[in-house]
């Protein structure tokens, strides 16, 4: 059922215009006593979903009793983020998730139906798993908090992967990562309806829809006419529809559909977003059907200092690398380690650009960020950050194309969690 939506792209909404809209959809679904909010954590920072989870605790207060940000695999939120992100909020109704420990098995989705989804490529059962507070905490009312974009393990982000990744555990997490990789994230990036949101969906078909669970979806894309991000879109309801409206209209305030193939691209890191090749992949995974064979990939990473977030999948980078999906499934069947963990594996495979283009990272040149030798030993290369940054300042330039001084055209891009580009030849229809 749709509770509430609006949304274009050309609509611009407003911080008030977000609070009418959550307020009437919770008006319409009456009072509750005891309220869990999903949002995700603070690398998803201009999703808005900080300011909705403050505004459900303005509107419940004392029955909104606890706060799980979705964080899946990423590191547990900082005191400032989370005064940051959450505004007024109390950070003593924030709960960390441990995606090895907190977890819950509700159910498994059969292996015949992920290898018939996944059209063959894998075979084994996937095992849906949540945070156990999801039922442990008796609420009568889950709202998950987030932003529909292109994404590159599911297709679209958010919706029911906010609960089976955000809050989910380590064998689930690593499965569904495998499945997006083997069938090719290239096949569905920006796409609503994919293999792994089959597995997703059946899973809450099966074995969470007795949970009291509402989708919070905004729409948020960066506005080239004058560089800001802006709201476009909310969607708030409890099934599949409120996700495939809000995926509609991201794929096309999020999607950049170029005309010929780029021949370099220079990608800006924001220091408070990115400080791991975990996340700042997405520089590679969102441009990859745009970058032109044989071309150059300049990532500028000013605060980059580890490649996982977790310990163990930062140990399984440094050690296999990103170098292809050859190598990468070959290490998969000689090592065990690898095998179990998947998405690890996938995470190889997808932030490789197959020999395709270059992909030239620029970290910082303080003690604390990661060294010419640790990025080339993992397949990248290495330049300067101060003296790439000579050629490429970010306060001088614009998302988009850029012509510089010397005549050397480039396409800049500010924040690649907002987007996907791609030229005509290489995107899936």
């Amino acid at each position: 059922m749709i509770y509430y939506q609006t949304g274009s792209v050309s609509q611009e909404l407003s911080a008030a215009d977000l609070q009418r809209g959550l307020n009437e959809a919770l008006d319409k679904l009456g009072k509750r006593s005891k309220v869990l909010a999903i949002p995700p954590d603070y690398t998803r920072l201009p999703s808005r979903a900080g300011e909705l989870t403050e505004m459900a605790w303005q509107y419940y207060r004392e029955a909104l009793t606890d706060v799980l940000p979705a964080l899946g695999t990423h590191s547990p939120m900082t005191a400032p983020q989370i005064a940051h992100m959450f505004g007024t909020m109390p950070s003593s109704l924030i709960r960390e998730h441990d995606w090895r420990n907190d977890v819950v098995t509700v159910g498994e989705v059969p292996a015949a139906y992920v290898h018939e989804v996944s059209k063959g490529v894998v075979s084994f059962p996937w095992p849906a798993q949540v945070n156990k507070l999801l039922l442990e905490g008796n609420f009568d009312l889950i709202l998950s908090i987030g932003q529909v974009v292109p994404h590159e393990v599911v297709g679209m982000a958010n919706y029911n992967k906010n609960i089976f990744v955000g809050t989910g555990g380590v064998e689930g997490i690593n499965k569904s990562h495998f499945i997006g990789a083997a069938y090719g994230m290239e096949k569905m990036m920006g796409h609503a309806d994919t293999p792994v949101r089959r597995v997703f969906n059946y899973a809450s078909d099966h074995f969470t829809a007795h949970l009291p669970i509402v989708y919070v979806q905004t729409v948020v894309g960066l506005d080239k006419s004058d560089g800001k991000i802006k709201t476009r879109g909310l969607f708030i309801g409890d099934d599949k529809e409120v996700f495939d409206l809000a995926a509609k209209l991201a794929l096309k305030v999020n999607f950049e559909m170029l005309e010929k193939p780029l021949k370099k691209v220079v990608v800006y890191l924001d220091p408070t977003e990115f400080k791991s090749t975990w996340l700042g992949n997405k520089s590679v995974y969102r441009t990859r059907m745009a970058l032109a064979d044989e071309g150059e990939l300049i990532i500028l990473a000013p605060a980059l200092v580890e490649f996982g977030e977790d310990k163990e999948i930062d140990r399984l980078i440094r050690k296999y690398g990103y170098f292809g999906t050859p190598a990468t499934l070959a290490a998969c069947e000689a090592h065990e380690e690898l095998r179990n963990n998947l998405s690890a594996a996938a995470h190889l495979i997808h932030g490789s650009s197959e020999g395709r283009f270059s992909i030239t990272y620029c970290p910082g040149e303080e003690a604390k960020n990661l060294t010419r030798s640790e990025i080339e030993s993992v397949g990248f290369r290495y330049a300067s950050l101060s003296e790439m940054m000579k050629s490429y300042d970010p306060s001088k330039l614009k998302d988009g194309f850029n012509v510089l001084p010397n005549g050397e055209e480039i396409f800049y891009i500010s924040n690649p969690a907002l987007g996907l580009w791609a030229c005509r030849e290489r995107f899936n229809y």
